[in-house]
């Protein structure tokens, strides 16, 4: 299970969650801000989001805004989701 960054972080991109997290798993790309789920611990540090753009798994993503947006996280770092 990994955190999953959503659409409320397309165009905002604050950065604080790149700048909390202990394991540097987090990368800007030109629309948002992605985490990479095989390096994220789960941690929490990145909840302090001001946007509140982060899920804490791939579930509650999925069910707020469908599975595209855990594909993208996953799919920019290269890996492929299984449920």
């Amino acid at each position: 299970m990994s955190y999953i960054i959503g659409n409320k972080c397309i165009g905002v991109k604050d950065g604080i969650c790149i700048e909390v997290c202990p394991v540097e798993c987090i990368t800007e790309t030109d629309e948002m801000m992605l985490i990479n789920p095989a390096e994220c611990i789960d941690c929490g540090m990145c909840l302090s989001c001001p946007v509140d753009a982060i899920y804490t798994d791939e579930d509650e993503a999925i069910a707020a805004e469908g599975i595209g947006i855990v594909n993208k996280n996953y799919n920019f770092f290269n890996l492929n989701y299984e449920q």
